[in-house]
């Protein structure tokens, strides 16, 4: 089943919100997830923790993945999931190439900013280089993410044109700067258990994180069909 590893060398990028994010909802759409938790701040282990029985027990998430555990744990889950989400620390390091080597597609997140576009460049040097020296060509995908849904700016319009001109594809959805995915990882539940009372515009959230995973099932469409869990006429 396909491994879809998550990358930006530098930290902040959103990118265990987007792992999460994607990893409950295929886990709604009835898929079965398992998430390599390989970030050393350990999120999506403590979220699963407190809220893992909240996706009808899809979703499974192995923690402490190292460079020495990495490939045993990615064939593991391979074996028992529909999906294998791979989490990365934002940082370069050999555990980075490791991960990247097992993808089937890559997603990038990237926030507005400078340092985040040049973290992403990081990871499509790899893939460049792997494709290039070693004729392993990964799919992949830059996501926006903390996208403010009114302004555009300058920063993320430059982010924009960058991934233009060097022709990466880039994700129709951005992640939009919600109070619900800041904070999902602090409420012990998903999107769907938060209280709409308490947090604003949260089916605004939920559309969003809907919206990202039927497109990345739409990149990857051989996984749906060999799955049979989602029909396609339901990603398209």
């Amino acid at each position: 089943m396909p491994v879809i590893t998550f990358a930006n060398t530098k930290g902040g990028a959103g990118k265990t919100t987007a792992v999460l994010l994607l990893a409950t909802e295929l886990a709604r759409l009835g898929f079965r997830v398992s998430v390599l938790d390989a970030d050393p701040q350990h999120w999506i282990t403590r979220w699963h923790e407190n809220s893992g029985s909240l996706v009808g027990g899809r979703l499974s998430v192995v923690p402490y993945v190292t460079m020495s555990t990495i490939d045993r744990q990615v064939a593991e889950e391979k074996a028992r999931a529909d999906f294998v989400l791979v989490d990365l620390p934002g940082s370069r390091s050999s555990l980075l190439a490791k991960a990247v080597g097992h993808a089937d597609y890559v997603l990038i997140p990237v926030q507005g900013s400078a340092m985040d576009a040049q973290g992403g460049a990081n990871v499509i040097e790899l893939l460049q280089y792997l494709e290039d020296k070693a004729d392993i060509r990964i799919r992949h995908s830059v996501v926006l993410t903390r996208v403010n849904s009114m302004v555009t700016t300058r920063a993320m319009q430059a982010v924009k044109d960058l991934l233009a001109a060097r022709r990466v594809h880039l994700l129709e959805t951005p992640i939009i700067e919600r109070a619900a995915f800041r904070d999902i990882f602090g409420c012990a539940g998903t999107l769907y258990s938060m209280d709409a009372k308490r947090i604003s515009n949260l089916d605004k959230a939920q559309e969003n994180a809907r919206a990202l995973a039927l497109e990345v099932l739409r990149q990857i469409p051989a996984a749906v069909r060999q799955s049979g869990k989602a029909p396609l006429r339901n990603v398209a």
